[in-house]
């Protein structure tokens, strides 16, 4: 009876310990789903007109795993189905704005948004052992493969969404849809040969997006299929909000690669705190304000500064700056 007792007492104040560190560990959190998170599940974008869209759905998700918020992870993935969910392709229609008739007007995917709620479903399913959240997301897996996976100019692809970035002579790319480090999870959790050649070819296809003097990638590529490579003519020639989640997610997967060499070069450049927000790799023109804190937050990261990063959410921070601090805050971990 004792050794039961003193057992009962030590499981007691592991748990204590434990859930102590949980709690100090969710403030961040927990601001976070005040700000951006409405009570039925929807993230809003806070500087794009409160939109809501897959991207935010799927970010939201990945730290509710992070966070074991399992109660909020279920409100999201319920009101991502219910609103963006297409049963005719198994992917995600990309937008929903609330002020909009109807509120999602364009089908179409976005094939990050996608890869990051398989990716959110499938660490879900590890972490609090429900084989419903695996299954949701070998089943997106392979709806990302078809409808969003392709071979051209020798490479294996993803596309941005199901319709209008294939023209046959050419497709557009956006790199920081690249999400390494859940590609490496879906190869990990079920070796598909598929994931390893996204991972491989489009490590080869960055190491080649070296555009003018800063020799960095533009947010938007165009690839030809003779195999060359330029910014693409729809959007301006720029290494930006888009294109700064390329080191994230390149650290995530393998810290320190020596894939992070053009950021690194680019941003060494400059003091820590007078880092221009974009530059037009082309021009050689740069932003007149400078980075945000979750752009900071990346930059910090990769530069050997990880000890700055953190999850406390500043007052001004909006929902796509604060959801890159997250992200980098868990990256590290």
């Amino acid at each position: 009876m004792n050794f039961a007792r003193h057992l009962s007492l030590l499981l007691g104040l592991i748990f204590t310990l434990l859930t102590g560190a949980a709690q100090a560990d969710s403030a961040g959190w927990q601001h976070y789903k005040s700000r951006y998170m409405l009570p039925e599940g929807r993230i809003i974008d806070t500087g794009n007109h409160n939109v809501s869209h897959t991207e935010g759905q799927g970010y939201a998700m990945l730290l509710a795993v992070n966070y074991n918020d399992r109660a909020t992870f279920d409100t999201l993935l319920k009101w991502t189905n219910q609103h963006l969910y297409r049963k005719d392709i198994g992917l995600y229609s990309w937008r929903y704005d609330p002020a909009a008739t109807p509120p999602v007007a364009d089908l179409n995917n976005a094939s990050d948004g996608d890869t990051l709620i398989a990716w959110a479903l499938l660490q879900a399913g590890q972490k609090w052992q429900q084989p419903q959240y695996t299954a949701a997301s070998n089943a997106l897996q392979a709806a990302i493969v078809k409808h969003n996976v392709i071979k051209f100019a020798g490479y294996s692809l993803l596309l941005p969404g199901a319709s209008g970035f294939n023209q046959n002579s050419s497709v557009t790319l956006n790199p920081s849809y690249f999400v390494f480090p859940a590609w490496q999870a879906f190869y990990q959790a079920g070796h598909l040969k598929v994931w390893n050649d996204l991972t491989t070819d489009s490590l080869k296809l960055l190491g080649r997006m070296r555009f003018g003097d800063p020799q960095l990638p533009t947010d938007w590529v165009t690839l030809r299929a003779d195999g060359a490579l330029s910014p693409a003519d729809r959007w301006p020639s720029r290494f930006s909000f888009d294109a700064v989640r390329i080191p994230l997610y390149i650290n995530w997967a393998q810290r320190n690669s020596l894939s992070l060499g053009p950021y690194v070069a680019y941003w060494r450049q400059f003091d820590r705190l007078a880092t221009p927000a974009w530059v037009d790799v082309l021009s050689g023109a740069k932003a007149d304000f400078m980075l945000s804190p979750g752009m900071l937050a990346i930059r910090d990261a990769i530069m050997a500064n990880g000890a700055q990063v953190n999850d406390n959410i500043q007052p001004q921070e909006d929902y796509y700056s604060a959801s890159l601090r997250m992200l980098t805050y868990w990256s590290l971990k």
